[in-house]
């Protein structure tokens, strides 16, 4: 543990064991030294407080006598396993981070219908453990020194070429930068390109976490509204054409499903050369295309290297691995792994190692084809166990419209006391006054019996509309 900060008043009068002794039970109550925390040895508490080891030796004897702290011998102190007398007086009732987007409690089994998980039946356990295994061995072997922030050379050389087979785009290893997820790249990118104070294009409806992010770091979302093409472009640029960037989910829009035209693509291109804005690209489900090929990447067709590609390993392989990258222009390359550097650098090694190892054997790609069949199998069942007019297909979801009035959060609720987890599509717009009503139904973990029963139950909140006052 770090260094214990107890400041020791030698004109006070009181004794030096006196003053350790209840500095260290005073950390203890408050909370501040949890339980089970190992305390300095005797030498160094005196070397570090400048007093005689037996001072120090006192203090925790008296500790000991108090039951704060246990002696284990060669193996040290530490706190003794109990619960602080006084907590603080400002404890405020604990609760998950963003609760409006992470409703679901962190680490629990994905439930039905849950979106943004892949499928648990699909992970490829047994060789990610032989593959991740090597790759800790070579980790602790290697050399003790820091490692590139930007991420491990090899893996961002895999990343590359597996770019330029699935999504047409061509891009050197130097311009990959390894982050935590969506989530990191996004913060790298807040900071790298000076957006505080300016306006950024999100689309409307679309993923909540940018807008969140953004307005938390003194950026204004601008909510641009999509339809069949996706992004409208033309809406953009009379509401807000001088905006510093556009984050668009070019390949299958979220939540919505549908891909944006070449034509938009030429005007969002368009807008960005010539007014200097850039474009994140969120290609969130990479290939992931389960009716017809994959639309190329947005950033495939850039000329004039103002979009930024986005894209990350937690739908395509697990969420719990922490891993995304991104593809920078390479006017951006040395601005943003210098915020990296400072910021945010690269996950654990040995993830981007045995992730490396798992790609330039082909793994990862086998892994996609067996992900796509399997999801195309589940999203014909779940499209046959509902009305084959009322559903639309949106990226991995189904896309269950409600009608007028019905309340998409509160049934959701009710859904999730039933152990099923439909996402309301309602949050998902910023403008909650012409937010439609619905429920995304994830497909990527079904069970293989019960389906029609679970939709049964669905269909039956729906029709009340997710309060008894829509009963009659």
């Amino acid at each position: 543990m770090t260094n214990l900060h107890i400041e020791l008043r030698r004109e006070t009068g009181n004794s030096l064991v006196d003053q350790i002794a209840t500095a260290i039970g005073h950390s203890i109550r408050q909370g501040q030294l949890y339980a089970g925390a190992r305390l300095p040895s005797w030498r160094d508490l005196s070397v570090q407080l400048g007093v005689a080891r037996g001072t120090v030796r006192a203090a925790y004897e008296r500790l000991i006598d108090e039951q704060l702290i246990v002696s284990q011998g060669a193996a040290g102190t530490f706190v003794a396993q109990c619960q602080p007398m006084s907590p603080p007086s400002d404890l405020v009732e604990q609760r998950g981070p963003l609760p409006e987007i992470y409703s679901l409690p962190f680490g629990a089994k994905p439930l039905m219908f849950q979106i943004g998980v892949p499928a648990q039946d699909g992970f490829p356990a047994k060789l990610w453990s032989r593959v991740a295994a090597h790759a800790a061995s070579q980790a602790a072997a290697g050399t003790v020194c820091y490692p590139d922030p930007r991420g491990e050379p090899g893996l961002r050389t895999e990343i590359a070429a597996y770019l330029s087979v699935a999504r047409g785009l061509s891009c050197s290893p130097a311009q990959i930068i390894i982050t935590s997820g969506y989530s990191g790249a996004l913060g790298l990118l807040i900071h790298g390109l000076d957006l505080r104070g300016k306006a950024v294009w999100v689309e409307e409806p679309g993923y909540p976490l940018p807008r969140m992010a953004l307005a938390m770091t003194g950026v204004t979302p601008v909510p641009i509204p999509v339809d069949g093409q996706g992004l409208d472009v033309e809406t953009g640029i009379a509401r807000a054409g001088g905006a510093a960037l556009a984050i668009v989910t070019a390949g299958q829009q979220a939540p919505l499903g549908m891909t944006l035209s070449l034509a938009r693509r030429q005007q969002l291109l368009a807008w960005a050369a010539s007014s200097g804005s850039w474009i994140i690209e969120d290609d969130y489900l990479s290939e992931l295309q389960l009716a017809g090929r994959a639309a190329p990447a947005l950033a495939s067709q850039d000329r004039n290297g103002r979009v930024i590609y986005v894209g990350t390993f937690s739908k395509t392989l697990s969420p719990g691995l922490r891993l995304g990258f991104m593809v920078v222009p390479p006017a951006l390359v040395n601005r943003l792994g210098d915020v990296a550097a400072a910021l945010a650098p690269a996950t654990a090694v040995a993830s981007q190692l045995a992730l490396a190892e798992f790609m330039r054997k082909g793994h990862y790609l086998r892994h996609l084809r067996k992900m796509k069949r399997l999801y195309r199998a589940r999203a014909s069942a779940l499209q046959l166990a509902l009305p084959a007019d009322a559903v639309t297909m949106a990226g991995l979801a189904l896309l269950l419209p409600l009608p007028q009035g019905c309340d998409d959060l509160a049934i959701a609720a009710q859904a999730l006391a039933l152990g099923l987890a439909p996402a309301p599509l309602s949050v998902w717009y910023a403008d909650q006054t012409h937010a439609r009503r619905g429920l995304l139904l994830g497909i990527t973990n079904l069970p293989e019996e019960g389906l029609e029963v679970c939709c049964a139950c669905l269909a039956e909140l729906a029709r009340f509309g997710g309060g008894e006052a829509l009963v009659e």
